[in-house]
């Protein structure tokens, strides 16, 4: 685990950092997902913020990642963690990784508020700051991404954080936001006002089309992709799992074949496995 002292500092006193947390992550072999890159593409044009909703294994960091990849824009990430709640905290990791593409961001005016310990009251004037530090230190484009801010959740400056933040954020910053449970009700309203996009569990499932394309790509048939679609209901690390697990089968089962055997497949056997 990499450690080093935080790009800023809190009531005089000199943070860890885990470095990890605020690194992009490794870019993850995957199915492209056109279908939802578009839905992103879209939010990035039309809103100020994107969140991406569902219950682990539903393939939301899969999609961040990807679509960090290929945004074209700087990528600040934060991997949030339950301790973060503590608004210090929170604000050192975010601070500092946005720091990585803007350096000195935050220094000019919201570290002297932070060092006053705000409460919860203060909390709009935080993102009216942040938002005034992220104006000022305009460089190029900007996609911040906040993993597993349902961690956080239930901190009482959570909502009128964000509930201030996000309708203000800069035309060349973009928010995007992973959870596994639906924001409180306060941000969610937001999708009313052009300001958030939401990807819910419903749109990550993958689609008939896209089991299909899967397995293919795995050397399957279509009728093998119908039969783990209805069995994973499209959850994107179950559908996953069972494509490499029978393409993995099926390639061991070809190599002590016999050429006449070979052209057989043994999609009955994984049908009756389902």
């Amino acid at each position: 685990m990499l450690i080093a002292q935080s790009l800023t500092e809190f009531n005089d006193n000199q943070w860890k950092l885990v470095l990890e947390k605020i690194t992009v992550p490794t870019p993850i072999a995957c199915m492209p997902r056109p279908r939802l890159h578009a839905v992103l593409e879209q939010s990035v044009l039309s809103c100020t913020s994107t969140i991406i909703t569902g219950r682990a294994g539903s393939g939301k960091t899969t999609l961040a990642i990807d679509f960090a990849e290929k945004s074209g824009r700087n990528v600040a990430w934060y991997k949030v963690d339950a301790p973060e709640s503590n608004l210090p905290i929170f604000f050192q990791y975010l601070l500092s990784s946005i720091g990585f593409h803007r350096p000195g961001f935050g220094g000019y005016s919201l570290l002297p508020l932070l060092r006053a310990e705000p409460g919860i009251h203060q909390s709009p004037l935080l993102a009216e700051h942040f938002v005034f530090e992220l104006e000022r230190n305009s460089t190029a484009p900007l996609l911040i991404v906040l993993e597993d801010l349902h961690l956080v959740c239930d901190a009482d400056w959570v909502v009128t954080f964000f509930r201030r933040l996000l309708p203000l954020l800069p035309s060349d910053v973009h928010m995007l936001i992973t959870s596994r449970t639906i924001p409180p009700a306060p941000l969610w309203r937001m999708r009313s006002k052009q300001t958030l996009s939401v990807i819910d569990e419903d749109m990550l499932a993958f689609t008939r089309d896209e089991a299909i394309t899967l397995f293919q790509r795995n050397g399957l048939t279509p009728e093998q992709a119908n039969i783990a679609l209805d069995h994973s209901r499209g959850r994107a690390a179950t559908l996953s799992s069972l494509a490499a697990t029978l393409h993995f089968a099926e390639t061991a089962v070809l190599a002590k074949k016999t050429p006449e055997e070979s052209g057989k497949t043994s999609y009955g056997r994984f049908a009756g496995n389902c």
